[in-house]
């Protein structure tokens, strides 16, 4: 007399639904694992990159015996670059003057890695002494709101976000990162450079006022003389924090604050010039 054991299993109609479902979920998923990985690929990109002109301004500074240094910021398109810079009072006219190193490129992030200092200057006025003052604070959540017109500067930019992703860092003639009043101007040594007037013609490439880069497509960048768009003298910074922007664009005002400040903070060190993470 045979015997059949009963036998477990899953039938056709269960093996489908089983495909089926998996197949959703990789669809649904996949968007996500990608932005996540895209995300980290981002940091550790510009994490190497920053690590890499840190490197290079140190050795500049060295090589030329000037303060020297790397220079972030943002262009008129919202794409954050690296500058590098170096000390110039005769050719800036100030005693904390820095100008673009000329014949070397300016250095694009990653499209959705950015960095910011967290801090932002007090004075946002339009006049002279507004720029050069470097009384600062740091940031905090109404300062990140778009949609508060005291926040905005005649761009129609928010001028604390512009800040706070303005920054330098600098290196002394003998290697050390040090913290010093630095404010970027043109080789030119003109306030607030305007090439419709014969006496305030800047040719700089690199960094230059609204106008020029506006109406005559000189520079890239906008100096420091524009207190009111957030820019100004400030301290140099031995730390800052790299994150992620399309994240950043997508919150309120709290939720910006919130997630920046649940970053890593990066710090330098003052010695070597090299990244240091989760240093408290």
């Amino acid at each position: 007399m045979k015997r059949y054991s009963k036998q477990s299993g899953l039938t056709l109609t269960e093996l489908v639904v089983v495909i089926a479902t998996m197949a959703i979920l990789v669809v649904f998923g996949l968007p996500a694992v990608r932005a996540l990985l895209g995300s980290f690929e981002s940091q550790n990109g510009a994490r190497s990159m920053i690590g890499a002109a840190l490197a290079s301004a140190r050795a500049i500074a060295a090589k030329e015996q000037h303060y020297a240094g790397v220079r972030f910021q943002e262009d008129e398109a919202g794409d954050q670059y690296m500058i590098f810079i170096i000390h110039d009072y005769d050719k800036t006219g100030l005693n904390p003057g820095f100008r673009a190193i000329e014949g070397v490129k300016p250095i694009k992030l990653p499209d959705n890695s950015g960095v910011m200092d967290l801090m932002v200057r007090v004075a946002s006025g339009a006049t002279s002494s507004d720029a050069e003052t470097t009384d600062e604070k740091p940031i905090t959540a109404q300062y990140l709101d778009d949609t508060n017109a005291q926040n905005l500067g005649p761009d129609q930019k928010n001028r604390y976000v512009t800040d706070t992703t303005t920054f330098s860092i600098i290196f002394a003639p003998g290697g050390r990162l040090v913290v010093r009043d630095v404010r970027v101007r043109n080789k030119d040594g003109i306030y607030r450079p305007d090439n419709s007037i014969p006496d305030k013609i800047s040719m700089d490439k690199i960094f230059n006022s609204p106008t020029n880069i506006q109406n005559n497509n000189v520079g890239l960048f906008v100096q420091d003389d524009y207190a009111e768009l957030g820019l100004g003298a400030e301290f140099s910074r031995n730390k800052f924090v790299i994150y992620d922007k399309t994240q950043f664009d997508k919150l309120d005002a709290q939720g910006r604050y919130d997630y920046i400040k649940g970053l890593d903070m990066v710090y330098i060190n003052p010695y070597t010039g090299t990244i240091i993470n989760n240093l408290q």
